[in-house]
């Protein structure tokens, strides 16, 4: 019995040492007014391109950030972001394409805070480790 525990955790060690690097690109799409996926892993201080496909028939946007960001883009009067690579306006049917880097580990989450669509489920989690 020792032996198949120290077997499987000799195998939990070896896998974790072996796991791929976080990806340096990820592509989140905009399907139904939901991110796909609604988690994406990137590695912190490195930086990360993000293809942003929104294949709705209505525009939507990519804010990521802490949570006081978010409040403020909760009662904001911004209608267009395209000049901050973290928050961009994507048109429907349109493709955009921003480069980030995030300093530190931990995790942030990315909102669509045009009307009614958080509160649909339009939000999902970037996770720099």
């Amino acid at each position: 019995m020792r032996l198949a525990l120290g077997a499987a955790l000799l195998t939990v060690v070896v896998g974790s040492a072996c796991a791929p690097p976080p990806p340096t690109e990820a592509t989140i799409r905009f399907h139904y007014s939901h991110f796909e996926p609604s988690l994406v892993r990137v590695k912190a201080g490195v930086p990360v391109t993000i293809t942003l496909r929104n294949d709705d028939p209505i525009d939507h946007e990519w804010i990521v950030g802490n949570a006081g960001l978010h409040e403020r883009h909760r009662h904001g009067t911004e209608q267009v972001h395209d000049s901050i690579p973290s928050e961009v306006t994507v048109p429907a049917l349109s493709t955009r394409v921003t480069t980030l880097t995030f300093a530190q580990s931990g995790e942030l989450a990315y909102i669509c805070h045009l009307p009614g669509h958080e509160e649909y489920g339009m939000s999902g989690i970037l996770r720099a480790t």
